[in-house]
């Protein structure tokens, strides 16, 4: 074929033909003065046209024309649509598509019909017209958008929900997670996505979890079991886990639903008043399999305040310093009496410089001496204490400083002083009235007793415990704990079960066997490392109320705090 051929020549209709059907296309070649040289037999299948319109030597304005007047035009629906399009607008607009050096599109040819459009106008004028029907490949990519839409609902929908989801292939890789399942183990999707159990948890768990998963999958029945999983900001997450098979034969899939029980777990609270009991609980928390532990307490702590407090962690052991608060200001004797107190210093308050005379010619006459003194900016008479305290330090403190900052400095004070009295009595206090000195008052009690022999987990328990505003000691082993639960007497007992000197198992029967004697019971907590059988059974036969388990939260000690203490007993540290 040559681009220059006239209306008459010759041209090989039988190979044009020929391709036309092999390609399942329709063509139309144009000279460059529009009028039509050669159109396909299939070109009909397209547009009703009359035949003859398709004849060499018709103008293409005419054949546009027809296919204008049969309604099923390119880009059109069929003539039952009310729109209508000027005809000879519409005939000029695809005139001058016509003559565009390359113009490709999909349009819609009737209701169901949809036709792929190519044109080319050759450098020697000629133009060329190729359409192709593609209305599955329309359906197919229609039917892609919808699933794709579909899909995105799917997963605003999973993602919406407060339960944990995932879904594992065959190979048990997870394919998807909603937002609550990424939470617990405090990881983006694209670092859950991919990887399998293995890569997440420990292997004793990663291997529990496969079985059950391998189990489903090959029989399709479902498994469920409950389960106490601790999330990755420490928190407790108690759940019914169930496993489901889902897919076609070839390509099942493990979907997993972790189903949230932890209200019910803890307790069940309507209103917005901390319960007067348990309310709703779970009878027997046995039936609660260990799961993964995702917390790290590392992580979890301010890592400033661990070096700020550093010198406290050191010397945390060094109990029974002997501290002198001399402040007018109520809030701050409240705030840092408590929390010396609560760290297992022996501490109390003067409010004048009365009260702080008569203090010092009691403590001459009863033989102690005064480890560290420390003076409010704002304390009446301040310049004179100076010379009447030479043998004791004294230490700056204001109402802005947090506790924690003037117990790591009480510390850091005595630790260099060197020489620190070690209390031969339990903790002692002096009041005293207007008419004079008054005896002692009985020693103090606190509202909770932390058994733990391990520095960096002390620390946790202060700060939890500092921070909830509960009045608190430490017993670095078990004999320890049971001396001061004997002093002491307090509301509660957080008892760590593996400790030096004395477990928390043969200490919590020293504690029970002193009870019977004296006809009262005070709550004692286990805390474990892990939840295992063993561990539980001798919790409870020791005589432990409950347990929980390490690494311990804020949310773990104020569940305990609300269901065996009183709400009078909690103590408010300012």
């Amino acid at each position: 074929m040559n681009d220059g051929a006239s209306i008459g020549a010759d041209i090989n209709r039988v190979i044009l033909e020929s391709s036309c059907d092999a390609l399942g296309i329709a063509m139309l070649v144009c000279s460059r003065d529009d009028t039509i040289l050669f159109s396909s037999r299939t070109m009909l299948q397209y547009f009703p046209v009359p035949a003859e319109i398709l004849l060499p030597g018709t103008r293409l304005r005419d054949f546009l024309g027809a296919v204008y007047d049969t309604g099923v035009r390119p880009g059109t629906v069929p003539e039952s649509s009310r729109r209508r399009t000027n005809r000879e607008d519409w005939i000029a607009e695809h005139m001058a598509l016509h003559w565009r050096e390359r113009y490709e599109s999909v349009e819609r040819a009737g209701r169901t019909r949809w036709i792929s459009m190519r044109k080319r106008r050759l450098s020697s004028g000629m133009g060329i017209l190729s359409i192709s029907d593609v209305s599955d490949q329309k359906k197919r990519d229609d039917q892609l958008q919808t699933d794709l839409e579909r899909v995105e609902l799917t997963e605003e929908i999973l993602d919406a929900q407060p339960n944990p989801i995932c879904v594992k292939d065959r190979n048990l890789n997870y394919i998807a997670v909603n937002k609550a399942f990424c939470l617990i183990h405090d990881l983006p999707q694209d670092g859950i996505l991919g990887r399998s159990a293995w890569d997440l948890v420990d292997s004793e768990m990663a291997e529990r979890f496969e079985q059950s998963d391998r189990l489903v999958l090959e029989t399709g029945k479902p498994h469920s079991q409950a389960e106490h999983i601790v999330r990755a900001d420490g928190s407790d997450l108690w759940v019914l886990t169930r496993k489901y098979r889902v897919g076609m034969p070839g390509r099942h899939f493990v979907v997993t639903c972790m189903n949230d029980v932890t209200d019910i777990a803890v307790w069940y609270q309507s209103s917005g008043e901390p319960p007067v009991e348990a309310g709703l609980q779970i009878r027997d928390y046995s039936i609660f399999a260990a799961a993964q532990n995702f917390y790290d307490p590392f992580r979890a702590l301010n890592v400033q305040q661990l070096v700020e407090a550093g010198s406290m962690i050191e010397t945390l052991p060094a109990r029974g310093l002997r501290v002198l608060l001399a402040t007018g200001d109520r809030l701050l004797e409240e705030r840092l009496v408590a929390r010396l107190r609560g760290s297992g210093l022996d501490a109390c308050a003067v409010r004048d410089a009365d009260e702080l005379r008569a203090f010092s010619l009691a403590i001459d006459e009863a033989g102690l001496k005064l480890d560290i003194l420390l003076l409010d900016g704002a304390f009446p008479e301040r310049q004179k204490i100076g010379s009447a305290w030479r043998d004791s330090p004294i230490l700056a403190v204001s109402a802005e400083q947090d506790g924690a900052a003037v117990l790591a400095e009480v510390f850091r004070v005595c630790s260099e002083r060197g020489g620190v009295t070690a209390s031969t009595q339990p903790e002692w206090s002096l009041s005293f009235e207007a008419e004079g000195i008054a005896p002692p008052p009985p020693a103090p009690q606190v509202d909770v007793l932390v058994a733990e022999d391990n520095q960096i987990n002390q620390f946790v328990f202060t700060q939890i415990l500092e921070g909830l505003g509960v009045s608190h000691r430490i017993a670095a082993n078990g004999r320890e704990a049971v001396e001061l639960w004997h002093e002491l007497q307090p509301a509660l007992v957080l008892m760590d079960v593996s400790m030096p000197v004395m477990n928390g198992f043969d200490a919590t029967v020293a504690i029970r066997s002193a009870e019977k004697a004296r006809g009262q019971k005070t709550p004692i907590i286990g805390v474990t490392a892990q939840a295992l059988d063993i561990d539980l059974q001798q919790c409870k036969a020791s005589g432990m109320d409950d347990h929980i388990m390490k690494p311990v939260s804020p949310d773990m000690i104020e569940a305990v705090l609300r269901k065996f203490m009183p709400v009078k007993a909690i103590r408010t540290a300012g």
